[in-house]
């Protein structure tokens, strides 16, 4: 997927177990989706918690954040409540999300770490990648979204 070109639309269940689909949240603002490989590990945890104390400046551009991991929705829930996120964290049990934006691995591995920024047009405004800076994921999609041109 290459910045310009629409990202797929997707409905998955939140860790409270509510259906999210993509499309409705872009009526509200940009989305910010992020993908990480497991709910409740070190990398996972500093880089979701980053994206939880940057609440108020998403909420500043009035983006939508996102989690997506293939942990089921109880993980997904433990993960939330021990860290006290504010936004939804989705489950993509069977990976097919994840293959939809290319972020799947082969086999059994846990997906790439990688974050899409979506316009409310529907439309791919960048991609982030990197599976060791856990803090460059919020960074660069709050950067991106603070453009004026954006």
């Amino acid at each position: 997927m290459r910045p310009g070109e629409p990202v797929p639309d997707f409905e998955l269940s939140a860790q409270d177990g509510r259906p999210v689909r993509l499309s409705e949240e872009l009526k509200r603002g940009p989305v910010v989706l992020f993908f990480y490989p497991r709910a409740m590990t070190p990398g996972c945890t500093k880089e979701s918690c980053h994206f939880r104390d940057l609440e108020a400046e998403f909420a500043a551009v009035g983006a939508t954040r996102l989690g997506i991991s293939a942990d089921p929705i109880d993980r997904q829930r433990q993960f939330s409540e021990k860290h006290g996120f504010d936004f939804p964290l989705l489950s993509d049990p069977e990976r097919v999300v994840a293959r939809m934006y290319g972020v799947k691995r082969p086999g059994p591995l846990f997906n790439r770490r990688a974050t899409f920024v979506v316009g409310t047009d529907g439309l791919l405004l960048t991609q982030i990648s990197s599976e060791v800076d856990m803090a460059k994921h919020a960074d660069e999609a709050l950067a991106v979204l603070s453009r004026p041109d954006s």
